[in-house]
């Protein structure tokens, strides 16, 4: 081998060292430098609240709903039982609260809006509990006829629902800001979904109930028996759903359903209007028509349901 050749071996050896140990030195910097991924969306950290507000909407909508519709309902039984003042004033309370609620902008639980949720979610079992053995203790027990006209059996069940959805609401708030809302381990979208498909499957089956007593003679009756099952369905599969799918037809029903609500009010006092003497005989006929107060529970459960949704694309889970 020649002086020359040597000396080309020794450079490109010298090359190919200085190479590797560049490429060593630079896998090691990799090594220290964390990988670099795609980032996370971040969390809005007013989000929580925003929804807890909205859920505290919804329990006033109900609260208001049963304050008025007991007041009239329990007027007409003439306070016979003491008892019958409770729903008025834990329907008031929970009203207030949720008004309260909805105007605090603050991350945390609010201990008197918990206890007075809370108040009116055992108030309204217990009066779910006197209208059941009212009815039983009645000659002929549970027949169609004193479903029909004693008290309403599932009518103190809105009563809980307003607590339920306020308690809830307040579980959602007490959120650390920026981290994804949970009720007992559980996505807090999804719960609330959930609680929300219930609570409409129950409502549906008083409206159902009193509608059949009517013989649903006029073809509207039909409306809140057929559109809010429907929208029990959707809610409900939203909550075991996948979260990050964008549901407009869930939205949409929801929507239709807060809507037919208000209607409902409508149409009963249209009902009231068609009895003998119309409005100018509202003492009689606002207390023995159809109750003016009861079909906006449909609409304070689509706004829980529409804040149910907003979780779930706020804070997906999958």
């Amino acid at each position: 081998m020649t002086r020359d050749s040597t000396a080309v071996a020794a450079s490109g050896a010298a090359l190919l060292g200085l190479a590797a140990l560049a490429l060593t030195r630079q896998r090691r910097c990799q090594a220290l430098v964390p990988t670099t991924h795609v980032p996370a969306p971040a969390i809005d950290p007013g989000a929580a609240v925003r929804a807890a507000r909205r859920m505290n909407r919804a329990a006033g909508v109900i609260a208001a709903s049963v304050l008025a519709d007991s007041a009239v309902e329990h007027y007409r039984g003439a306070f016979h039982n003491k008892a019958m003042v409770a729903p008025l004033v834990t329907a008031a309370l929970s009203l207030a609260v949720s008004a309260h609620g909805n105007a605090d902008k603050r991350p945390q639980a609010h201990r008197v809006r918990d206890s007075v949720y809370v108040a009116a979610a055992l108030t309204g079992l217990v009066g779910t509990c006197f209208h059941v053995f009212n009815i039983g203790k009645k000659p002929g027990g549970f027949s169609w006829q004193n479903l029909f006209y004693s008290a309403p059996i599932g009518a103190p069940m809105a009563l809980t629902l307003s607590g339920a959805m306020g308690f809830l609401a307040e579980r959602v708030r007490d959120t650390t800001p920026g981290q994804a809302p949970t009720i007992a381990g559980v996505s807090a979208g999804r719960a609330v979904a959930a609680a929300t498909s219930l609570g409409l499957l129950g409502t549906v089956g008083e409206a159902g109930l009193l509608h059949f007593r009517g013989a649903y003679h006029d073809p509207f009756m039909y409306l809140p028996v057929t559109i809010p099952p429907l929208t029990a369905a959707l809610i409900g599969n939203a909550a075991f759903g996948r979260t990050r799918r964008r549901r407009p037809l869930t939205r949409f029903w929801l929507r239709f359903t807060a809507l037919l609500g208000f209607a409902g009010a409508g149409f009963h006092a249209m009902g009231v209007a068609r009895n003998m003497g119309g409005w100018r005989n509202w003492r009689q006929n606002v207390l023995n028509g159809p109750p003016i107060p009861a079909p906006p529970s449909f609409t304070g459960l689509a706004l829980a349901g529409l804040a149910a949704l907003g979780l779930m694309e706020d804070h997906p889970d999958d």
